[in-house]
């Protein structure tokens, strides 16, 4: 009986899921094999260490947009339960931060 792992993409964060068996994959796609390996050659020389993740200032921006939208959701449900909030209302919450902490989760 294989078991299912959930890994991330190592460049775009997207979730992979994979069986037991074999080589552990890094990457979602070719694509994102192929940019990363790109992002590792054009740090050569620069003194930048080779695991680290340089993102553009709009790639930046729109992390930060993403961490602050998972945040807001979290006070949301914070705030539904301090005011007593039913079940429903709680799911529906509660869904949404969750749909905001796995995309805050990608780096690009």
């Amino acid at each position: 009986m294989s078991r299912r792992l959930l890994v991330s993409c190592l460049w775009c964060g997207r979730e992979i899921v994979e069986s037991e068996a074999g080589r552990r994959r890094r990457y979602c796609r070719q694509s994102c094999r192929q940019r990363a390996y790109e992002h590792r050659n054009s740090l050569k020389g620069t003194g930048i260490p080779d695991d680290s993740v340089v993102l553009s200032a709009p790639e930046a921006a729109d992390l930060a947009d993403r961490w602050f939208a998972a945040r807001c959701a979290a006070e949301d449900v914070a705030t539904a339960i301090g005011e007593g909030a039913n079940t429903e209302e709680l799911k529906g919450l509660s869904a949404t931060l969750l749909e905001l902490t796995r995309d805050a989760e990608r780096l690009r």
